[in-house]
């Protein structure tokens, strides 16, 4: 016991609060917080308070009691008061510490303006080196992966988004992650992640429809934290503007917030002799004899605009084990040309359009896990040359990650190098020929793939025809393929862990949608978009298990099924571009559903239209 209460975050704090519905006013004497979820069991608790984030009145409560106790807020002090809790984004942490400071300052409008105009700078000031103290602890009790992962995210701008899945691969690249009880780099990667979301230290901004985490935020405060920490480990190194930290040729890893025109020559030379540089991110600047040969990271936000020297610069870089740059067409035959040259490289971000007469060879790249474009239009889409036969050893084990790839043939040859693939977007075009063989009925080999988008052009949809999907599959996007929707008894509602699934443009053709029975068993989020149906026939036991329903531009449905209302695991339906006849169904849904003491079902509609 003495070694939990030793690795708490205690703090103690006397709140009053109305129990709603009681008409009794109950007096807590000592609030115990901890960000370890699981500590109260620790300490016998029957019944523990999570703490999540605060909304304004919440926030607002906890604020007041901490700085005022038994008092009111004075008036002039309140809507101040009011901004300050708003700075804080919810945060409980964030809410205790500014409140404590300000219960021992100056109670005037102008002392509390200039901690509103900038929280963050609070933390670094000396004289407030217990609230710096206090944020520490919830840093400190970190173990060892779980600090370098925290360290390294102080390095996102503030109110910056991030993406789980983008995130993940520069924590492998940057080797802060160890394979665990079997599982893969990335599993592992993602149990930090939520760990740190468990602990209250990150926000969870979207979750996706299977609940799995999808983007988070840092708040500002720990934010600020977390780079000096860094600054004082030599962890971290962030420049801003043309400031030129001290011992900038022994950083490890650099994160530039200087625009690429803004570069001066001072900074530039500086650049150049921070030779042990592991990690670069941001705008490169246009010198390129910067001597970053040991990186093992390599982010550009802006291409690198000397031709001659581009391709030295990059087969330089042996050690690369992660390349994120933005594209240029004249360039980027000349990289995708040294790709064969980084034996180490593990993820490559290629953004800003591809385009389909560049073929980007991989099969040369043994630790390649993730290759990642533009995955939206098909100019953001390449080609994969056909493996050679020399190459035939050559098994991409690792390989996790490609989009979007561009006109594939799945043939054998194909299949056996990518036998561990899990998310797979793919493009067919108007180039491809109805004598061609696809062979798209292979993507049946593929049993490790969860999450896979097909989407053609008009002149391309005859290749899905043969098209057998995996029993793997977990989510599944559809865009003109013009299935008939008998198809989907056959090819995708039996599919056992399908969770999500996506139609798009005319990826299913025909005005009637009739289920069976036993299948959609474990569908979660159903998009029907822009297809010809008008009759939808099913049962309430054809989607067990259906959370959320979306509608868009379906101007034809007449109605949704009015059996929808028996689905006891329904949260939502949003309809956007379909006829009121739709809208009134889905309101009846509601009010029956209301009847059943149901009353989470949320229905969101837009753009309306009467039926022609």
């Amino acid at each position: 016991m003495q070694k939990v209460i030793e690795n708490m975050n205690l703090i103690m704090i006397d709140i009053k609060q109305k129990v709603v519905g009681q008409d009794q006013l109950h007096i807590i004497k000592s609030l115990n917080t901890t960000r370890l979820s699981n500590l109260a069991s620790q300490f016998n608790y029957s019944r523990g308070l999570d703490m999540k984030i605060l909304d304004e009145y919440d926030g607002w409560n906890l604020f007041s009691n901490i700085v005022f106790r038994e008092e009111s807020c004075p008036l002039e002090l309140e809507d101040i008061g009011k901004k300050i809790v708003k700075a804080c984004k919810g945060l409980p942490l964030a809410i205790v510490v500014i409140g404590g400071l300000l219960s021992k300052s100056e109670r005037t409008r102008e002392s509390w303006e200039l901690s509103e105009k900038d929280l963050s700078s609070i933390v670094n000031l000396d004289d407030y080196e217990r609230c710096l103290q206090i944020l520490y602890l919830s840093y400190s009790n970190l173990p060892v992966h779980l600090k370098l992962c925290l360290l390294y995210m102080g390095s996102y701008d503030k109110d910056c988004v991030i993406r789980m899945s983008y995130l993940i691969p520069f924590f492998v690249a940057e080797g802060f992650v160890k394979p665990i009880n079997g599982k893969c780099l990335e599993e592992t990667a993602e149990e930090y992640i939520n760990e740190l979301i468990d602990r209250n230290l990150l926000i969870v901004e979207k979750r996706k429809h299977c609940g799995k985490l999808k983007s988070f935020k840092m708040h500002d405060l720990l934010r600020d934290v977390c780079l000096r920490e860094a600054r004082k480990l030599k962890f971290l190194c962030v420049l801003e503007k043309q400031s030129i930290p001290e011992a900038i040729n022994c950083q490890r890893r650099i994160v530039s917030l200087v625009a690429e025109n803004e570069y001066q020559t001072p900074l530039r030379q500086s650049l150049e002799s921070a030779s042990l540089v592991r990690s670069f991110i941001g705008a490169c600047p246009t010198s390129l004899s910067c001597n970053f040969r040991l990186s093992r990271v390599c982010l550009m936000s802006r291409c690198l605009e000397n031709e001659d020297s581009y391709e030295e610069f990059f087969v330089r870089l042996v050690n690369l084990r992660l390349l994120a740059v933005n594209l240029d067409e004249r360039l980027l035959p000349r990289l995708l040309s040294s790709v064969s040259f980084f034996w180490n490289l593990q993820t490559i971000y290629l953004f800003g359009g591809v385009g389909d007469e560049f073929v980007f060879d991989i099969w040369k790249v043994p630790q390649l896990r993730h290759v990642i474009t533009d995955e939206d239009e098909f100019y953001g889409a390449y080609c994969l040359p056909d493996p050679i036969s020399e190459e035939e050893d050559m098994v991409l084990e690792n390989l996790q990650t490609l989009y979007t790839v561009l006109n594939l043939k799945f043939g054998k040859g194909v299949l056996k190098r990518i036998p561990n693939i899990k998310t797979l977007k793919l493009c067919y075009d108007t180039k491809v020929g109805e004598e061609d063989d696809y062979h798209l009925n292979n993507l049946y080999c593929l049993q490790k793939l969860e999450n896979l988008r097909i989407r053609c052009c008009v002149e391309g949809s005859h290749l899905v025809r043969e098209v057998r999907f995996p029993h793997s599959l977990k989510k599944l996007t559809l865009g003109n393929t013009n299935f008939p929707w008998d198809d989907m008894k056959t090819k995708i509602g039996l599919l056992p862990l399908l969770q999500v699934l996506q139609l798009k443009s005319d990826s299913v053709v025909g005005s009637e949608w009739k289920t069976s029975e036993d299948q959609f068993l474990n569908l979660k989020f159903l998009l029907i978009e822009d297809c010809d149906v008008e009759w939808w026939i099913t049962d309430n036991t054809h989607f067990p298990r259906l959370e959320h329903l979306h509608l868009h531009y379906v101007e034809r449905l007449r109605e949704i099924p009015s059996c929808m209302r028996d689905i006891p695991t329904l949260h939502s339906i949003k309809l956007k571009g379909c006829n009121k006849s739709v809208v009134d169904s889905a309101q009846k849904i509601k009010e029956e559903q209301q009847e059943l003491s149901n009353e989470d079902l949320q229905i969101i509609f837009d753009q309306v239209i009467t039926m022609r």
